[in-house]
């Protein structure tokens, strides 16, 4: 960026007056918070039936999956923090993040240094022995901040790994309400072809009396079609058992357990929609963990250019030696064995082929990058937030015209089949009747499916209750170091 290019030519010259007169300073850019690319309003915010834009609330603590009044599916969410060993990944990193930095910090302090030793030292005909105790402090004084920027990057990426460690909590929660819904789809799904297999058996079972009687409309043909559309469901119903199955494996693993220890009872796929909140693009930077992860991974990055900014300038260090030597050891730590030393040294790089400005540039590449990331993240997420209220509200109009149509279908079926009855129609008109009635019935539990799924993935997007404000603070990074940040703590 030519800007931060000027600035390093302008800083160069007069750092170091600068810095020694005020007595220490940190060179390199500050942090400003770049733009984003983020609309004023959601295109596609256009209420469903049943949609209300900000009237309701997430449960409180980042609960979110209560929304859907589901007792088993809250028994499975709260294992999800503590048992998912992607999430514990996640914690392990945002530990390894605070120790850098308590190990950038402790390059601002003095290493102090304790050396006892004995030599024993031949002179012709006899040995002496001497003892010595000496203690040694090195100091590199942080004149130009070089330290302090680093402590800053290492901050700014421990809050970026703390807000790692949310996302990855609520991806995994949302996968797992993802999964859950799919498996009550594939249970709604078993129930439909249960009950149609049902159907069919009577079906076949009034054809085979009919044929018996000598009816004309029972032929043999009608009877084969009868048979057919009855084997044919009762398969597709055995075969719903297979993705189910693989659900609720996924489930498991999700909740950190083996397969063969988790089984869920049956049950329907809800009708109810819940609503979401839905509040302006703006607040997604302040509510969404991946994006604030991207942010403050763009502090770093700024940080990181003052380090190698900091290269340039003298390197200024002090050390004191203090202790004693001599012999024999009773008489050791006496004034006349005293030894000791005091020093100052400054160094400073005088020719090194340009490495240097090479890798402050290579430092402001990474820092533009990082932005274009971040504006990318943003962008990401508001696309997938539109296509989320688009979809909600587009399928809230599909599931009303597929239930009518299901309805309609439903009486095709009890039409045809009298007038089969009558001896009006042939059994091919209610073999057709009735496959158009199941299809149309799935049609209306996949669409209800993908309006559940939807919801799932627009709460992610909003970040499920997620706060910027949880994150830990850089002062308490810097001095309490908790093992576990704040929004993962039981209140």
């Amino acid at each position: 960026m030519p800007g931060r290019t000027l600035g390093l030519s302008s800083s160069l010259r007069l750092g170091p007056v600068l810095c020694l007169a005020l007595g220490g300073c940190m060179v390199g850019p500050d942090y400003d918070r770049p733009p984003a690319i983020v609309s004023l309003r959601f295109k596609e915010l256009q209420p469903p039936p049943g949609w209300v834009r900000a009237a309701p609330q997430l449960p409180p603590r980042g609960d979110w999956w209560r929304i859907y009044n589901d007792p088993v599916l809250d028994a499975l969410e709260a294992q999800v923090a503590i048992s998912n060993q992607n999430v514990k990944v996640s914690e392990a990193d945002y530990r390894q993040a605070q120790a850098i930095v308590d190990e950038a910090r402790a390059n601002l302090f003095p290493t102090v240094t304790g050396s006892p030793g004995v030599t024993r030292q031949s002179t012709g005909p006899s040995t002496v022995t001497n003892y010595s105790l000496q203690g040694s402090v090195s100091w590199t004084l942080d004149v130009w901040g070089q330290i302090r920027r680093q402590i800053e990057s290492d901050v700014s990426s421990a809050q970026a790994s703390a807000a790692n460690l949310a996302y990855a909590q609520l991806s995994y929660q949302a996968t797992l309400a993802e999964d859950y819904f799919d498996l009550r789809a594939e249970d709604s799904l078993q129930k439909l072809l249960d009950a149609t297999v049902a159907s069919y058996q009577e079906s076949l079972r009034v054809t085979q009396n009919q044929y018996n009687a000598g009816l004309t409309a029972a032929t043999p043909v009608a009877l084969l079609q009868a048979a057919t559309l009855l084997e044919q469901t009762r398969a597709e119903a055995i075969s719903v058992g297979v993705l189910r199955a693989q659900y609720e494996h996924a489930i498991a693993v999700l909740v950190g357990r083996p397969p063969a220890e988790v089984s869920l009872a049956p049950a329907p796929l809800t009708n109810d929609i819940p609503a979401i909140p839905v509040s302006l693009p703006a607040t997604l930077l302040q509510r969404n963990p991946d994006i604030a992860s991207a942010e403050r991974s763009m502090e770093a990055e700024n940080a990181l250019i003052g380090v190698q900014v900091a290269a340039f300038y003298p390197e200024i260090s002090l050390s004191a030696l203090y202790g004693w030597s001599g012999n024999p050891i009773g008489s050791l730590i006496q004034a006349s064995n005293r030894v000791w030393s005091l020093g100052a040294s400054a160094s400073q790089i005088l020719f090194e082929g340009g490495a240097r400005t090479a890798a402050v540039r290579a430092a402001e590449a990474a820092y533009d990058a990082q932005v274009a990331t971040y504006r990318q993240t943003v962008l990401t997420t508001l696309q997938t937030t539109e296509d989320d209220l688009a979809a909600l509200r587009i399928y809230a109009q599909e599931a009303a015209a597929q239930a009518r149509a299901v309805a309609d279908a439903r009486q095709a079926v009890t039409v045809s089949f009298n007038e089969y009855n009558a001896g009006t129609v042939d059994y091919t008109t209610v073999v057709t009747a009735e496959a158009t009635a199941l299809s149309d019935e799935q049609t209306l539990i996949t669409i209800q499916q993908s309006r559940m799924l939807d919801t799932v993935s627009l709460i992610e997007q909003m970040g499920g209750g997620w706060d910027i404000r949880d994150l830990p603070s850089k002062g308490s990074l810097q001095t309490d170091n908790p093992l576990v940040p704040a929004f993962l703590e039981k209140k």
